[in-house]
């Protein structure tokens, strides 16, 4: 029964208190390395909800919604990416010229500031 009775760190045996008790207290230099990692986590958690609202990427997750993303590489490939419903196509746009018959929808313009209208006949 004398293992119940002394303790650690106590006078007479064991740790001292120097390297003991001391070791376990607010002045360890390592307890702030616990408190960054958490403020780590939450900065990212919220630069992660700035960018889903900045980009309305929520629009990706809804069922009823309806998205065209353009995407461009860098050696200058064009993909259209397009979301309607829980349906998802991706089409790679390619500088080939169109060959055969077919029937004229309508006309496309191009205004002064580079946009481009399509007005169907």
């Amino acid at each position: 029964m004398r293992y119940f009775t002394r303790r650690r760190g106590s006078a007479g045996g064991g740790m001292t208190r120097a390297y003991g008790e001391q070791a376990f207290t607010d002045e360890d230099p390592m307890n702030g390395v616990a408190n960054l990692f958490d403020v780590g986590l939450v900065f990212i958690v919220g630069l992660i909800l700035m960018i889903f609202s900045t980009y309305r990427i929520q629009d990706l997750f809804s069922q009823e919604s309806k998205l065209t993303i353009m995407k461009q590489s860098k050696d200058g490939e064009l993909e259209i990416i397009r979301k309607d419903g829980r349906k998802i196509s991706a089409v790679k746009v390619t500088k080939q010229t169109a060959k055969g018959q077919g029937t004229r929808l309508g006309v496309a313009y191009k205004l002064e500031d580079g946009s481009m209208v399509y007005v169907p006949e």
